[in-house]
């Protein structure tokens, strides 16, 4: 999908609040929306022109998207954008994340790069299956734990996040779950899913979350 499309989307933050509908951007098909808890959804499209397996993804609170983020098969953060401005990860990564590695092992452990509008960012940590197999809404997941570290180019830590979420073996993505700052572990954000939506049901590409809204302001982490 073009930057030009992406730029247009972000810059439609005020009026997708109001809309009744997220559209599909041209030559891309939608795949799944995911309703989860804190007044967070996800549409989840992908697009012709992409290599096999790339998705994309707009994360949507109650004011509307506030994030696109493309990924790869992988599950690697290739770029992200936001009206704060543009991500991109810095290829080759050191130890870059695997998808493949997580489901045929049980465990992965990543370190990598994203470039910011305000700097480079250092990201080290793992996931591991737990070996729980969850249905949520029908959809079949499995469950994951993972604690990730963010340090400036400096070195400084930025953040010590822990928590668990959930993969899907098909989609080949992570959903947010439980996680919360290594510093204050009794505060604890839940951003689990709570329905799947495919093509054709009630609610898909929705433009507006519905669990849990003007309660808790949405947040997400790895």
């Amino acid at each position: 999908m073009s930057k030009l499309l992406i730029a247009a989307l972000i810059g439609l933050l005020p009026l997708c609040a109001s809309a009744q509908s997220f559209s599909v951007p041209d030559g891309c098909t939608g795949i799944v929306t995911v309703q989860q808890r804190g007044c967070l959804m996800l549409n989840i499209w992908q697009c012709e022109a992409d290599p096999e397996g790339d998705k994309w993804f707009a994360l949507i609170a109650e004011g509307g998207p506030f994030s696109v983020q493309h990924v790869d098969r992988e599950y690697q953060w290739i770029e992200s954008f936001k009206a704060s401005g543009t991500e991109r990860l810095e290829q080759p990564a050191p130890d870059p994340a695997s998808m493949t590695e997580l489901l045929g092992n049980g465990i992965d452990t990543f370190e990598f790069v994203i470039t910011k509008e305000t700097g480079a960012e250092r990201n080290v940590g793992f996931d591991a299956l737990t070996g729980e197999d969850v249905i949520i809404d029908g959809e079949p997941l499995l469950a994951t734990e993972f604690e990730g570290r963010t340090f400036a180019a400096d070195g400084t830590l930025l953040d010590h996040g822990i928590g668990r979420q959930y993969v899907s073996a098909k989609h080949r993505l992570f959903f947010f779950g439980q996680s919360w700052d290594a510093a204050t572990p009794d505060q604890v954000s839940d951003l689990s899913p709570v329905e799947f939506i495919y093509p054709g049901e009630a609610g898909f590409f929705a433009a507006k979350p519905k669990f849990e809204c003007g309660v808790i302001e949405s947040g997400y982490s790895r």
